[in-house]
């Protein structure tokens, strides 16, 4: 006779977006990236996906992307931008749209890092909106509590310009650091780990 032993945890399929060939983020989750070259972090990630993104951004700040820009990493027709007019509409519209569950990437720029409920709110509306989304918060300094994963990108101003990429925290991995180059119209980690601060 065969015994299936049950839990409380909400039941989610090992699935993941991997990004720059190797490294993968866990769908239906909300994660963070932070750093100088937090917005080029964000544009990787939704080059490795397919389908539309929602990025929300302040709007009391002067700062935009520049569709030009953008083009190098990603279809700047595939992004909807949304300006809101608080940091408390920024994470109701990516709390809302995460749990519609039919945007793949919702990426969130905040002024500083959300609190701990209102990251909750989020990890638990992705798994209402079925986990088919991926969110993004961006914060220049990588301290949001309850994010799934945490991950550091500063420009790398070496012999060939790349940046540093530093997973700092994850729940099923170790931290870890490597060189992120441009090959042609590819964006690739280094050959080597990068050397750890």
């Amino acid at each position: 006779m065969h015994h299936a032993l049950l839990d409380r945890r909400p039941y989610r399929e090992a699935k993941g977006v991997t990004f720059l060939n190797r490294l993968t983020l866990a769908q239906g989750r909300v994660h963070e990236g932070c750093g100088p070259a937090r917005h080029t972090f964000a544009m990787i990630v939704a080059r490795a996906m397919e389908g539309p993104v929602f990025w929300l951004r302040p709007g009391w700040e002067a700062g935009a992307l520049h569709g030009p820009g953008m083009a190098a990493f990603i279809d700047p027709g595939r992004v909807t931008f949304v300006a809101a007019e608080r940091a408390q509409e920024l994470l109701w519209t990516m709390e809302e749209v995460l749990r519609a569950g039919v945007v793949p990437l919702v990426v969130a720029e905040l002024p500083g890092p959300p609190a701990l409920t209102p990251m909750r709110r989020m990890q638990l509306a992705c798994e209402a909106g079925g986990g088919r989304a991926l969110g993004l918060v961006l914060t220049p300094e990588g301290s949001a509590p309850g994010a799934e994963s945490r991950w550091s990108m500063t420009p790398d101003h070496g012999v060939e310009p790349g940046w540093h990429l530093a997973r700092e925290r994850a729940r099923d991995a170790a931290p870890h650091n490597w060189r992120v180059g441009r090959v042609g119209q590819e964006f690739r980690l280094g050959a080597q780990p990068a050397e750890a601060d």
